[in-house]
């Protein structure tokens, strides 16, 4: 009988963390316990941050940045946006938009999607949408 899920019960799934993210996860209880709790994607963009840093010393700063957010609560580093399903699946159905969302730069796209989820009725939301597309598509990077 074949097993669906090869991994052991109890197992971490998704990236292993760097020793020195661990070392201070480990010296920060809230911290470590909210990482454990979050998901392999945003586990693997708060690793991404950090390894994205040039220089020991930004490294370290960031390591230490994402324990604080961490225990503060905040489940991604400073510059992920989590872009939202109905946006996300907008996007697929539009190329060109799609194509220019992924030249826009992490500060951009945050702006833009706090621009789209500033809205919160259902229908105004849905034209912002739209028109983030259409101005995507006409090589506009901001609403």
């Amino acid at each position: 009988m074949r097993r669906l899920n090869p991994k052991p019960i109890g197992e971490d799934i998704g990236p292993r963390a760097p020793a020195d993210l661990r070392e201070a996860l480990a010296a920060a209880p809230l911290a470590e316990a909210a990482w454990g709790d979050l998901t392999p994607i945003a586990r693997r963009d708060f690793m991404s941050w950090i390894d994205s840093a040039k220089q020991a010393e930004t490294r370290r700063r960031r390591i230490e940045r994402a324990c604080e957010n961490l225990a503060a609560g905040k489940r991604r580093p400073c510059c992920y946006a989590v872009v939202p399903m109905d946006f996300y699946k907008a996007l697929g159905l539009a190329p060109i938009a799609k194509a220019q969302w992924s030249d826009l730069t992490p500060t951009e796209r945050r702006d833009l999607i706090s621009w789209i989820e500033s809205e919160k009725e259902r229908e105004t939301r849905r034209g912002r949408i739209e028109e983030a597309c259409a101005m995507l598509a006409d090589g506009k990077r901001r609403p």
